[in-house]
């Protein structure tokens, strides 16, 4: 009928050939095959009709045929023409017999096997053809029958699919029926066994068969199982099997009354037992990542060891009776949960998910809302511009101390002058002494009282003093290009732990010549120097962290008890100064300092420790920044440390990311930085809950440190700190160092914070040559570019590419001095001051996130964005609106650092908008500056970055400040914590260097706005070719070399969902083929075939060996490329010649 070769490219679309048998030439030839009608259409159209057997063999041999042959695509479009109900129709009419012909079923059987799995509604087909049921039938008449019920099992696993269908098969007992049909270990009818275990698996996806069989107490009795055939299968022969009873176990304990059944029945004992022998074979991985899963899985959900999820500090809000409550973790907003201005939406652009959460509405998109607040009420920002009215008479004088003594001074007029930082304004929700307290702008915000005293035990902050240099809590000068001074520490600092020292450090050596230069530092980690060298000190990536052997020793706590100490050894919320005893050789930890987050530590194990996060203050969210103190360590010994409350489903920690760690006795030796620590790194979900019933588990975060010096002082950090006081005394000294005759510099108080702390604005700009009205005139009329940071408290790298902005700004940089000349700097270093004075990694005291607080934020609990965004207001009211605003923040789930922007032609253009972006006029101005980063910053991707507006980022700066202020160029700079996949860092942790040289680069971003225009100096030209900013080639070929943010992870972190491979096509067809030609069975095929060949008509089917074995002794050797389907009184078909073309 058909001819076709073994290698041959056909298709489904061809014409059957005209009977060419002159002994049919007198009968009318029925038009099988129109324009409209396939080949495949007649072969289904006359398998549901055929009345005889050789005719239904014939056709379910060539099918099989086609189908083999070629690829899942021609299964796929059979099915879309009808497949799966033709043969569900031949399987009712076979099987309602009296006396089914199993010539037929069995065939049809694998058939359907074979092309239910590929049909994802055959269940629901199988239902309404009521075959189902019928199926069910066929394998209780055939148990004792294995080749059949293999067949019946296969095609019932296939209808399961369907949950509805395996609900129907629970409720007609089939779960018996199949389980008896799994036996203990043997070597005759291994693929009947594998085919009942599959089945029973599909059967148990529904959670109604699952506790079915949990109360008929099928789950011991899976257990007894596989421990019987792996305890026997000596050769690995059965791995198969061993595997798909691990399957079957996991759908049995997807409910928790199946989870407490495997623990009942000692499970967890038994596979941990059997997991211990195939550590060895790399060959028997698979039943150990299974095996481990499914402990992971049943192990006993434990509440994290707290009185409360609620964070151990409570801030009495304003205008608030009553303190805030917890909030559920089951119902947070997840979009909460993301770094910065993105979350794991925007990790792929072009999810569905993400689509629906762009921005559509072209109205929208280009609306212009009015102020959030009378115009009249903008005028207090004046103050805030002070290069705006200031008469420059320092430049007619000569006296330099005259002219310092005048720039340090406050301008006069301004509501709110300098306060002087003392223990009030660092302190614990303290104010700043007064009884009252106005915010800086009277008219908007009336006086009210400061919070009282909380009654829980507040942390004690160290108390900075005016003189940086012997200041305990920022501990060393920051680092500004050019300057060549070193100092020598001969100050005290007081320890913040719980036993008291005081040390007299030597002096430390300067920094190479090459790099920028830094005063020497204290032996404490408050400091604010490059933490590492630009090649050395950094670890490679490590790739693939084993968890088994973590899983192992958490898996043995419930195993073995008595091995573990369980001794808290840290409490935050302990009112004693000291610490809780422990053992003689216990870690002391501590963190009560400024940005300290830790909240409770417990000894494990001789050297390993629990330790639990402080959540953000009025909330019980976001945990994940942690910073603390330990002590009291040997040296060469490996201590875990086990962070049990991590919340994010992934970290960096599982792409070669390793905490920080300042030692105190390496600063005493010459050597005072943050270097990166920590070996064994994984992160993974774990057992333990919040102390609230509901809510998903938490997930540990584990590493293994090892202390180079005994009875040190080490600190452990999230990333590279940078404190509040650090940011102050960073301030501090380039205000006093700055040139005040090319550099303006000004250091006010935007505002203060909710807890009292000063909210510093820097302006910085170029002086002008001379007071003339020319140059005044010149200088006010520059463009400004505003930048802010930190709004999120445990994004200190955003802090640090601050600090290389401004310390960039104001160096003697022929660059910068051309960016001064050419704009007006307003920076707002940190949105969030009482966040990170209190160790928070999101919100600030109003238990909130800032950054989504931009649309309407309140005046009283979120200060520093309402003033802020008035100031932007008052910009844009006087005809100065900025060229450029930039939002600095970290990514703690990406590498590299890129930029997010905002466009209405690319939002429109990715989800799919009917609206005609062509016709929509809009400055493609908003790339120019990733496109310049892309050139000059090794660090920076410009295929990571991202220009779509989103639903979820409305009320974010970024979005807010490009809609309400008409800002193009409105950015979120997002740095990575980990590293770069790309550039001359490829492969490397980023260091604070490189962070700072961050903040460099960006500014040098802004050159190419200004090189073109008229107010444009000769000097900035000549610095625009310094950059080579026109022809510079790439520094990483970052457009040639898109890669996926990550990889997955080489070992499982979740466990909730079974991580056992699903079961391939090609694997259940091989199953399906042998069936036929196993060789325990070769004896019955024999016979079959002794009795076949005697009825088996001349014209047959014989198999090529890449072809698949249903019809096994059905076929004539003599006949290779023809099929003849004749006519009978049945289907009065006769079909010749029949050819597929290619």
């Amino acid at each position: 009928m058909f001819s076709y070769s073994k290698y041959t490219n056909f298709t489904w679309r061809g014409t059957l050939r005209d009977w060419a048998d002159s002994m049919h030439s007198e009968r009318p030839r029925p038009c099988m095959a129109t324009t409209a009608t396939s080949g495949l259409e007649v072969l289904l159209s006359t398998l549901q009709d055929a009345g005889d057997v050789e005719s239904t063999l014939n056709i379910l041999s060539v099918l099989d045929e086609l189908l083999s042959a070629g690829t899942d695509r021609r299964i796929h479009y059979m099915i879309s023409k009808g497949g799966s109900e033709a043969l569900l129709s031949a399987l009712m009419n076979t099987a309602r017999s009296f006396s089914p012909d199993y010539t037929i079923l069995l065939p049809l059987l694998h058939l359907l096997a074979k092309v239910g799995q590929r049909d994802r509604r055959i269940g629901l087909k199988a239902e309404k053809a009521d075959a189902v049921l019928l199926t069910l039938s066929l394998l209780r008449q055939n148990l004792e029958q294995p080749r059949r019920a293999a067949a019946c099992l296969w095609v019932l696993r296939v209808f399961c699919s369907s949950v509805s269908t395996a609900v129907l098969l629970g409720n007609n007992r089939c779960l018996d029926v199949v389980f008896k049909l799994i036996s203990p270990y043997t070597t005759k009818h291994t693929c009947t066994v594998k085919a009942a275990i599959d089945a029973l698996a599909a059967l148990l996806d529904s959670k109604a068969n699952s506790r079915r069989a949990v109360a008929k107490g099928y789950v011991p009795g899976l257990l007894q199982l596989y421990q019987d055939w792996h305890s026997q299968d000596a050769g690995d022969a059965s791995l198969p099997i061993r595997r798909a009873l691990l399957h079957c176990l996991h759908q049995a304990t997807n409910t928790s009354e199946g989870q407490e059944a495997l623990v009942a029945a000692g499970g967890i004992a038994v596979l941990f037992s059997t997991m211990q022998t195939c550590l060895a074979s790399k060959s028997l991985e698979s039943l150990v990542e299974s095996s481990i899963q499914l402990m992971r899985k049943c192990y006993p959900r434990q509440h994290v060891p707290l009185p409360s999820d609620q964070s151990a500090y409570i801030f009495p809000l304003p205008g608030s009776s009553a303190l805030p409550l917890d909030t559920d973790p089951g119902t947070q907003d997840d979009t909460l949960e993301e770094d910065g201005d993105d979350d794991s939406k925007n990790e792929d652009p072009s999810s569905s998910e993400n689509n629906e959460d762009l921005e559509t509405d072209l109205a929208k998109l280009q609306e212009r809302p009015p102020p959030d607040r009378p115009l009249e009420l903008l005028g207090q920002y004046a103050d805030l511009c002070p290069e705006l009215r200031h008469d420059f008479q320092d430049l007619d004088t000569d006296s330099e101390e005259e002219v310092e003594g005048k720039d340090s001074d406050e301008e006069p007029g301004f509501p709110l002058g300098r306060r002087q930082v003392g223990r009030g304004s660092l302190g614990r929700w303290q104010g700043n002494g007064d009884s009252q307290r106005a915010p800086p702008l009277e008219k908007q915000t009336p006086p009210r009282e400061a919070p009282p005293p909380l009654p829980r035990e507040q942390k004690v902050l160290p108390e900075p003093r005016s003189e940086p240099r012997t200041s305990s809590a920022a501990s060393c000068a920051p680092v500004v290009p050019g300057r060549t001074a070193a100092a020598r520490w001969t100050g005290c600092w007081r320890r913040t732990g719980p036993a008291s020292r005081t040390m007299t450090p030597a002096s430390t050596p300067l920094s190479p010549p090459t790099q920028s230069l830094s005063l020497a530092s204290p032996p404490w980690p408050f400091q604010t120097s490059g933490a590492t060298s630009h090649h050395e000190g950094r670890s490679q990536w490590q790739a693939g962290s084993q968890r088994t052997e973590k899983v192992f020793e958490d898996i043995q706590r419930l195993l073995c008890p008595e091995d573990i100490i369980d001794k808290v050894v840290f409490d935050m919320e302990d009112a004693s100064p000291a610490c809780p005893s422990g053992p003689p050789d216990s870690l002391r930890f501590y963190s009560k300092f400024e940005s300290g987050n830790l909240r409770k530590a417990i000894h494990v194990r001789r050297y390993e420790y629990d330790l639990i996060l402080n959540a953000d203050v009025n909330c019980s969210q976001h945990l994940q920044w942690f910073y603390f103190e330990v002590s009291g360590m040997q040296a060469n010994v490996p201590y875990r440390f086990n962070i049990i409350n991590c919340e994010k489903a992934n970290s960096q920690f599982n792409y070669g990311m390793q905490p920080v760690l300042y030692s105190v006795q390496e600063a005493l030796e010459g050597r005072p930085c943050w270097v990166r620590a920590g070996s064994e790194i994984c992160y993974y979900r774990n057992n333990f809950c919040p102390s609230r019933q509901r809510g998903p588990t938490f997930y540990t975060l584990t590493f293994t440190v090892t202390f180079q010096h005994s009875d040190d002082v080490c600190y452990l950090a999230y990333h590279y700190p940078y404190t509040y006081s650090a940011l102050q005394t960073h301030l501090q000294v380039l205000e006093g160092e700055v040139n005040p005759r090319k550099v303006f510099f000004r250091k006010q108080n935007l505002c203060d914070s909710l807890a009292g702390n000063p909210c510093p604005l820097v302006t910085i700009t170029g002086c002008p040559p001379s007071r003339s009205w020319k140059h005044l005139h010149e200088l006010r009329k520059r463009p400004c570019v505003v930048l802010t940071g930190r709004v999120h408290p445990g994004e200190s790298n955003a802090s640090w590419v601050m600090k290389g902005t401004l310390d960039f700004l104001c160096s003697s940089d022929p660059v910068a001095e051309s960016l001064r000349e050419a704009y007006i700097f307003k920076i707002v270093p940190m949105l969030n001051p009482d966040g990170v004075i209190n160790g928070t990694h999101r919100c600030s005291l109003n238990g909130g996130d800032l950054n989504r607080q931009w649309i309407k934020p309140d005046p009283i609990l979120s200060p520093t964005i309402y003033h802020t965004k008035g100031l932007l207001y008052y910009l844009n009211s006087i005809g100065r609106a900025p060229l450029v605003f930039c939002d600095y923040h970290g990514h703690s789930r990406k590498k590299n650092v890129f930029l997010y922007g905002c466009s209405v032609k690319e939002t429109l253009w990715q989800a799919g908008s009917p609206v005609n972006t062509a016709t929509l006029k809009e400055d493609p101005g908003h790339r120019t500056i990733p496109k310049t980063l892309d050139r000059i910053a090794p660090a920076f991707s410009f295929n990571s970055c991202s220009y779509l507006v989103e639903k979820s980022r409305a009320a974010t700066a970024r979005v807010v400040v490009w809609r309400e202020m008409g800002v193009a160029k409105s950015y979120t700079m997002e740095s990575t914590y980990n590293g770069c996949d790309q550039g001359i860092y490829k492969g490397l942790q980023i260091g604070t260097r490189e962070l700072e040289e961050m903040g460099l680069k960006f500014c040098q971003s802004l050159l190419p706005l200004r090189i073109n225009t008229l107010l444009c100096s000769r000097k900035l030209s000549h610095s625009s070719a310094l950059l080579q900013l026109d022809d510079s080639p790439l520094d990483h070929k970052s457009h040639d070399c898109f890669e996926d943010d990550e990889p997955p992870c080489a070992e499982e972190i979740e466990y909730l969902n079974d991580n056992y491979p699903q079961h391939g096509s090609d694997e259940l067809d091989a199953e399906v083929d042998g069936n036929v030609s196993s060789s325990e069975e070769e004896e019955e095929e024999e016979e079959e075939e002794d009795v076949e060949e005697e009825e088996q008509p001349k014209n047959g089917l014989q198999h090529s060996d890449r072809k698949s074995r249903l019809i096994a002794g059905m076929t004539h050797k003599d006949c290779v490329n023809t099929v003849s389907l004749r006519r009978n009184p049945c289907n009065g078909v006769d079909t010749t010649n029949g050819q597929y073309l290619s």
